[in-house]
């Protein structure tokens, strides 16, 4: 594996991630022809990676050719109208995307009849997306409710070349042959790949009083490993289900990515969690507060030579704590409130040693002790096991000692003060 910008934190300074980020979006001024008279808000969103095979198979390496991509997405916000954020950040060629449509969810490939929506840049049927940017297409009204999920069907007439992705979506995603965009049913859908593609955000809006929104920062854990795919029983998912059962009108994004690192770039896993809070959090409409909840990776893969868990530099608990350090200031810069969250037990897996586990327990303290944050969300006791808190509780455990499964992510949803969001 090529892993590509391996860096430390403190190489780039704010200033220079706010510039890089500028530069980046040639093309995501185009607001919509009604974006200037309406307020959006964060309803879902994902972050983007470099093309990969990872863990997985699916379709980002050999990109798309006279295909269809079908897409399903929950939200946890309400609006009355919507669009929709695509992005070609990691593409090497522009992308055209030659017609695209939004509806709601029936079963499996299928939408709802009757809300099929066909979608518009610009007021064309088609856009064209440069190398690194990213493109929002015009409102459209569709009636959406809280933990509603909605079909985006994108379709690709000329080649795309490797894609801009989200790896491991916890969703199915469908592909066809040619333009099936309006295609009510999904018998034409017949392949399936567990990824997002281009897509990175439903927005919304229309509410009397636009909603805000919680994003919650992180990794594997957040991504939603070990979950029941298509489920929505990531802790995210069940954050959400409980803000609105508790009459809290807030919408809970994920931006978790699977073995992302806080301090280092990785080819598989994304950019390095200092440099992508930005664009994944800050940058969202309507965001309120964020959880951070990271590090376990930057400590486990330094304990472990393998393929899979690169780069894997030694990393001090003072560095992480700088990153930690350097998310907050930002946050409060831009007025969004940050919960820090503790790193859970992981005695047992593969890269847990007696040197991980020091860093995490030191980790751990200042979380729950600096008063740097906001708010803690203090996952590690919620999930401990009363026999060894080293350990994740097995009733909590997906199989791997780390990560956790539903019911786990349950109780992690649970264990947030709903008052510090």
């Amino acid at each position: 594996m090529t892993v590509q910008g391996q860096h430390s934190v403190q190489e780039h300074d704010f200033t220079t991630s706010v510039l890089g980020e500028a530069r980046g979006r040639t093309h995501d001024r185009t607001q919509g022809r009604t974006a200037t008279a309406a307020r959006w808000s964060a309803g879902w969103s994902v972050p983007v990676q470099r093309p990969s095979s990872g863990f997985e198979e699916n379709w980002s390496e050999t990109g798309f050719a006279q295909q269809s991509v079908r897409q399903i997405v929950r939200v946890t916000g309400k609006g009355t109208a919507a669009r929709i954020r695509l992005s070609n950040r990691f593409g090497t060629e522009p992308l055209t995307v030659s017609a695209a449509t939004l509806a709601l969810t029936d079963e499996g490939a299928a939408t709802r009849p009757g809300t099929m929506r066909e979608l518009s840049f610009d007021g064309a049927s088609s856009v064209t997306i440069p190398v690194g940017g990213e493109t929002v297409g015009d409102a459209t009204e569709l009636p959406v409710e809280p933990f509603d999920s909605v079909t985006v069907t994108l379709y690709f007439e000329e080649p795309t070349g490797p894609s801009t992705f989200h790896s491991q979506a916890y969703a199915n995603s469908y592909r066809a042959t040619g333009d099936r965009t309006a295609d009510v049913g999904g018998e034409r859908f017949g392949e399936v790949t567990h990824s997002w593609y281009y897509l990175s955000d439903v927005e919304l809006s229309g509410n009397t009083v636009p909603f805000e929104t919680v994003v919650a920062f992180g990794d594997s854990i957040t991504d939603g490993y070990g979950s029941t795919v298509g489920a929505n029983r990531r802790y995210p998912d069940a954050l959400a289900e409980r803000l609105t059962a508790a009459g809290r009108p807030l919408a809970v994004v994920n931006a978790g990515i699977g073995g992302n690192l806080m301090l280092n770039d990785s080819a598989w896993y994304g950019d390095r969690a200092v440099d992508r809070f930005g664009r994944d959090v800050l940058d969202k409409p309507g965001v309120r507060s964020v959880l951070v909840f990271a590090g376990l990776n930057d400590i486990g893969f330094s304990e472990v030579d393998l393929p899979t868990y690169k780069p894997n530099p030694e990393v001090t608990v003072a560095e992480l704590i700088a990153g930690y350090r350097r998310l907050i200031k930002q946050a409060h810069h831009r007025g969004v409130k940050v919960i820090g969250a503790t790193i859970l037990p992981f005695k047992g897996a593969e890269y847990h040693t007696p040197s991980a586990e020091a860093k995490r327990v030191a980790l751990n303290d200042w979380i729950r002790t600096s008063g740097e944050y906001d708010g803690v969300a203090d996952f590690d006791r919620a999930l401990a096991s009363p026999d060894d808190p080293q350990v994740l509780e097995p009733a909590y455990d997906s199989g791997d000692r780390k990560h956790p499964n539903d019911a786990g992510y349950r109780i992690m949803a649970e264990a947030v003060d709903l008052e510090t969001l």
